[in-house]
Formats: C-alpha cells, sequence, structure tokens
C-alpha cells in the first residue's frame, strides 16, 4: 500500500519549490557579487570626492 498524500500539503510544497527556481533564476540573472556592490560604491564615493573637490563657492552678495 501506498503513502498517504495530503493534497493540500504537496500543492503547497510544489508551488513553494516552483517559488524557489523562480527566485534561484533570478538571482542569477540580475544579481550581483559582493564584489561588484563593493567595487560600484567605491567608484560612486570616488566620483562625489571628485566633485566635490571641483565644486566652486561662490561669494555671497552682501545685503542678500
Amino acid at each position: 500500500m501506498g503513502d498517504l498524500v495530503n493534497l493540500r500539503q504537496a500543492r503547497k510544497q510544489r508551488a513553494r519549490d516552483e517559488k524557489e527556481r523562480l527566485a534561484a533564476e533570478n538571482r542569477k540573472r540580475f544579481g550581483r557579487g559582493k564584489l561588484e556592490r563593493t567595487r560600484e560604491a567605491a567608484e560612486h564615493r570616488r566620483k562625489e570626492a571628485v566633485l566635490d573637490g571641483a565644486r566652486i563657492d561662490r561669494p555671497e552678495k552682501p545685503g542678500a
């Protein structure tokens, strides 16, 4: 005699498995690794520093 299977639980498990498969596929397709994120953050900080260093502070107008 075969094992008894609760159809509701089997359906939910199948849905969870499909959701996990889709999530793994999306991580593979769209995800970035830690190295890429840190490299991008460092590049962003460097660009901000260059822009801040090139900023020209204009003297305030008297009476303004």
